[in-house]
């Protein structure tokens, strides 16, 4: 099994930034494929953002491209996510997800673990 854990959440303006990490236990990550994902009250599960198991390849919504840099630190067994020009919309609890695949895609069935999600909230 793998246990992900979040951190770096919290309150900020928009318009600022916060960066999300996220360390996984186990001694196969470099092997998988992580992802971001976010979800609002009343809302699905959302694809923020995906890195192969290399860091050589990652994906982003549309949504948050060019805002979100998303990579990973494979000796480190961390990924995280800079999110920069925030914005209220980007409000949700934010989740790190693994995928036993060496990349991932854009939705959450394909992804294995999960961690408990972090509370980003954006203030206008």
């Amino acid at each position: 099994q793998v246990q992900l854990v979040e951190s770096g959440g919290g309150l900020v303006q928009a318009g600022g930034s916060l960066r999300l990490s996220c360390v996984a236990s186990g001694r196969t990550f470099s092997s998988y494929a992580m992802g971001w994902f976010r979800q609002a009250p009343g809302k699905e599960c959302e694809f923020v953002a995906t890195i192969s198991s290399s860091g050589e390849n990652a994906y982003y919504a549309d949504s948050v491209k060019g805002r979100f840099t998303i990579s990973r630190d494979n000796a480190k067994n961390m990924v995280f996510l800079q999110m920069n020009t925030l914005k209220p919309e980007d409000t949700a609890v934010y989740y790190c997800a693994a995928s036993v695949r060496n990349m991932g895609a854009g939705y959450p069935d394909e992804y294995d673990y999960w961690g408990q999600g972090t509370q980003v909230t954006v203030s206008s």
